[in-house]
C-alpha cells in the first residue's frame, strides 16, 4: 500500500487538478500505463484573498472565484470532466506518525485508537475531523501509522468548488504527497533512504521516506526566521540519531518560491550545507511532455503534484 492518504478513492479518474491560493492547475495523462504523456495542461490565477490555506479556519473567501477559474481552465483544454484527483495544499491537513506496540486487529477499533491518540495534537474537535491513514514503517516490536487529519468542513470547501461546475472529487490529497507520488508510481524514488524539500509560497514540506515508508514530515510555514538549509540539516541530524539513518540515497528539491529564484537558491544552498548533489524534482520522470508543451521551472512546479496524482490513479486501476 501507498503511504499517500485521500478521503475517498474510487478510480479511474479522468484528470488532475490543484487549487492554491495563486492558482487553479488542472493537467491530463494521456499515453499508455507504462508510457505515460502529459497531454495538457492550464493554469488559471486567482485574486489575491480567494484562497487561504489554513488547518484551523476557513480556506475558500471567494467560492465563485475558484469555481470560475476551474472552469475556464477546463474549457481551455475541451474538458469536461466527472471525477478528478483533487489537490489542497498541504497546511489545509495534518500530518502525523503513530506508532503502536500492539495494533488493533479490527479496522475500527484502529480508527478509534488513532483517533484518540492524535486527540491532544489536533487543534480543533477530533470529531469534526476527516481522518485517515496508511501503514508506515514496521519492526519486530511496534508499527508505525502516516495519519492525515483534516477539519471535515475544510474538505468540502475544496469539494464544493469543484461540484459548482458539475465536477467530483474522486481523490483529495495534500500537494506535497502528490509530489511523492511522482517518485513512488514511477518507481525512481523507491531504493533506500530519500529526503523530499518541497517548497511552496507559503510553506516548505519536508519528508523522509526509507523505500516506500514515510519515516518522518515536516511542515515549514513560510516566515519562520530560521534558514530552510538549517531546518534541513537539524532533519537528517534527527534521521541519524533517532531513525537510524545511513544516508540518504537521494535529496531531491521542488516548488515554487515567495521570490524568483528561491528554489534554485535553496538548492544551492542546500548542496553546500550537505555536501551532496540536491535533484530537482522533475515530473517528466514519471510522465513525458507533449512537443507542444515546453518545459519551464515554473511548469515542473505544476505539474509534479498533478502528474503523481494521475500516475497513482493509473496504479491503482492496473492493480
Amino acid at each position: 500500500m501507498s503511504i499517500l492518504a485521500s478521503w475517498l478513492a474510487s478510480p479511474p479518474l479522468e484528470a488532475a487538478l490543484e487549487i492554491s491560493p495563486a492558482a487553479v492547475s488542472v493537467a491530463v495523462l494521456g499515453g499508455r500505463t507504462t508510457n505515460p504523456v502529459v497531454q495538457g495542461y492550464a493554469v488559471e490565477p486567482l485574486p489575491v484573498g480567494a484562497v487561504t490555506p489554513s488547518l484551523t479556519s476557513s480556506n475558500i473567501a471567494d467560492p465563485g472565484a475558484v469555481s470560475r477559474a476551474l472552469s475556464a481552465a477546463c474549457q481551455s483544454l475541451g474538458l469536461k470532466p466527472k471525477r478528478v484527483a483533487l489537490v489542497i495544499p498541504d497546511v489545509a491537513a495534518k500530518v502525523s506518525l503513530v506508532r503502536f506496540e500492539q495494533t488493533p486487529s479490527r479496522r475500527d477499533d484502529l480508527n478509534q485508537l488513532l483517533r484518540w491518540q492524535i486527540k491532544k495534537s489536533t487543534p480543533f474537535p477530533i470529531e469534526d475531523a476527516c481522518l485517515t491513514y496508511t501503514p508506515g514503517t514496521r519492526s519486530d516490536t511496534a508499527s508505525e501509522f502516516v495519519v492525515v487529519v483534516s477539519r471535515r468542513e475544510t474538505v468540502r470547501e475544496y469539494e464544493s468548488v469543484c461540484e459548482q461546475v458539475g465536477i467530483e472529487a474522486g481523490l483529495v490529497d495534500i500537494c506535497t504527497f502528490g509530489v511523492i507520488t511522482l517518485f513512488l508510481s514511477s518507481n525512481l524514488g523507491t531504493a533506500g533512504d530519500w529526503l523530499v524539500v518541497h517548497m511552496r509560497p507559503e510553506y516548505t514540506s519536508i519528508a523522509i521516506l526509507r523505500r516506500a515508508d514515510m519515516m518522518f514530515f515536516r511542515n515549514r510555514a513560510e516566515g519562520d526566521p530560521e534558514a530552510l538549509e538549517d531546518v534541513v540539516h537539524q532533519t537528517a541530524m534527527y534521521y541519524q540519531d533517532r531513525l537510524e539513518g545511513r544516508g540518504f540515497n537521494r535529496i531531491l528539491l521542488g516548488g515554487i518560491g515567495r521570490l524568483q529564484g528561491e528554489v534554485d537558491l535553496a538548492r544551492r544552498n542546500l548542496e553546500s550545507r550537505m555536501g551532496t548533489v540536491v535533484e530537482p524534482i522533475d515530473p517528466t520522470r514519471g510522465a513525458a511532455l507533449t512537443d507542444r508543451i515546453q518545459a519551464t521551472p515554473e511548469l515542473m512546479a505544476t505539474l509534479s503534484p498533478l502528474v503523481g496524482m494521475l500516475l497513482r490513479t493509473r496504479r491503482e486501476v492496473a492493480a
